[in-house]
Order: structure tokens, then sequence, then C-alpha cells
């Protein structure tokens, strides 16, 4: 019975994201840092592969992310062994390209007895923002951010602490957050989720700072919101200039699909929402993409034909273009 709820609570539960401290600790190890030229277009991805066991199973994987490095994937599960519904669960690996590991849940105080979801780093690795309705936020769910010193301990976070009020509300269910520390200037570098009600999520941006600290209200993010859609689950390009999402808006091939838009610069508007079309979208669930931190590995969750449960991790990549 639980695992035929987790297609719909895929839908619903969005991620986390991108932010930033000092880096007075440990070095991160982070990719060499790169600027690379990409086509909004489907036909520069390859053919999603799932990740496969041991992070796949028979339960419902979803809602993940990459650290920096790459070298852990963090994700949302309802598998046996968790502490709630959904908890959030670790994999690692020695190199780019190795086997992952298998999963550990690392237990309080990042996972609760609630939905504990959704989780996404800053880019340099020293915070962790997730989504949870544990006991002690101020609406029907919230997003948290953590803090570490050592990039590489992926089990030394402190205590989760509630993002002000610019960001969650009393009468909204707050979600999937991604933050843009590196983008250009301007504060709009932090995106997330709002559902107030039974009105569909939408996509709203806040300016956040490198402490995690809110610095403004939300604002709503007009030209990536369709008003009867569900849209959900944003990831940017850590330049600012390339988003992608999902959503169940008119034009898909399924329930839900892979979306992207483009913009010169942080300063200026999207472009109009292209369906990223096959093969990173099926007649099945496509959802709840993020892209890795140099742009060429985007992550998903799918429930379509050839996975281990209703909701698997699938993995497309690409290479720059030359334009």
């Amino acid at each position: 019975m639980r695992a035929r709820a987790i297609p719909k609570l895929a839908a619903l539960l969005p991620l986390v994201v991108l932010a930033a401290c000092e880096s007075d600790s440990a070095a991160p190890r982070v990719l060499v840092e790169t600027q690379p030229s990409f086509s909004l277009t489907s036909a520069e991805w390859t053919a999603p592969v799932n990740i496969g066991a041991p992070v796949n199973t028979g339960a419902g994987e979803m809602n993940a992310t990459f650290s920096p490095d790459e070298l852990s994937l963090y994700f949302t599960s309802d598998r046996v062994g968790g502490l709630g519904l959904t908890d959030i669960w670790i994999s690692r690996r020695e190199c780019i390209g190795c086997p992952w590991q298998t999963p550990v849940n690392p237990g309080a105080p990042i996972n609760s007895a609630g939905l504990d979801a959704g989780p996404r780093f800053s880019n340099d690795g020293h915070l962790l923002f997730f989504q949870s309705d544990r006991p002690g936020g101020v609406g029907a769910g919230d997003i948290y951010v953590m803090r570490r010193n050592d990039t590489n301990d992926d089990f030394a976070w402190g205590a989760p602490v509630l993002l002000g009020g610019d960001v969650n509300t009393a009468t909204g269910n707050e979600q999937a957050a991604d933050y843009l520390q590196s983008a250009e200037g301007g504060g709009a570098n932090f995106y997330f989720n709002r559902m107030i009600g039974a009105t569909p999520p939408e996509f709203f941006y806040a300016s956040v700072s490198r402490d995690g600290e809110t610095r403004g209200p939300a604002v709503y993010v007009s030209e990536l919101n369709v008003v009867t859609a569900t849209d959900q689950h944003v990831t940017i390009r850590k330049d600012g200039r390339e988003v992608f999402f999902s959503s169940n808006r008119a034009g898909g091939l399924g329930g839900f699909d892979l979306w992207a838009s483009s913009r010169q610069s942080s300063h200026e508007p999207w472009s109009a929402p292209v369906d990223l079309a096959a093969p990173l979208n099926t007649t099945a669930t496509d959802q709840q993409p993020t892209l890795s931190h140099d742009g060429r590995t985007l992550l998903f969750a799918s429930n379509r034909p050839g996975g281990s449960g209703g909701n698997d991790l699938w993995v497309s990549t690409r290479s720059p273009s030359d334009h």
C-alpha cells in the first residue's frame, strides 16, 4: 500500500539546494570550475541510465542531488530502515564512474518521524537545504538549512535551522529549494516551490545570504509558472542562465515531463519553457531534475519501464556545445 502511494507523493515532494559558507575549514573536493556552453535541446542528452542497485530498490527513490564533487548522492526514499514516511539517504562512491555503495540513513537530525525530503547542496558543500513537516515548523511543510565545516564528512551536519518568513509561511507548503551561490549579481538567488491549500505548487524566488538568512519577500516567477499546472523542482545552472524543472502542463509526453528554459544573464527574465522530449521524457512520469555542479549530468526520478520500483533515479549526460 505504501509503494502504490509513492508516485503521487513524489509529485508533491519536490527538493532542495545550493548555498555557501566561508571556506575556513577542510577544503571541499569540488570539480574544476568551468563555465561550459550548452544548447537548450534534448538532442545533446544521452539516453537516461538507471542508477541501479543498491541505490534503487523496490521502494521509491526520488528527490536526489549530487554533492559538488559528485562523490556523494543524497536522495529521498521510503525504503525500510527509515525514521519517517520518507527519509534522506546517502550513498558514496570512490571516483566519478565508480559504483555507488550501499546507502546509509544518517538518522537525526537530518531525518525525523515526519516527511524529510529534497536535499540540495550549496556550491561549496557547506550548506544543505531540505524540506520537512517535522514539529517546529510554521506551515504544512517548511524548508530547513543545515551547516557543516568539513565538506568531506557526510555525517558532520549541525542542527537544522528553519528558514525565515520570507520563504516559509504559515499558510503555505514550501519545498524544493535551489540556491544560486555563484550567479552574477542580483538578489534573486533562492528558488523554491510554494503550495497554498489546494492550489498547485508554483515557483517563487527570494534573496538568501551566504549564511542562509532570508533578505526580502518572495517573488512569483511568472515566466516559468502555469497556474493550471503543477510546476515543481527547479534546478538552475550555477551561472544562473539555464533552468530545468518538471511539470504536468499541456504539451508533455507523460504525467510529468522535464522542461527547460534559458536567459542571457541572471538579470533577465526566463525564456518560454520547452519540453525536453525523448529520450529524457517518456509517456511515464519523469520529474524532479537536479543538475550536477558542472552542468553536464542531469539526475531525475522516473517510473518508466526498466526500473526497480515505483520511482527510480536515472541519469543522463551531455557535452558542451561549440556555440
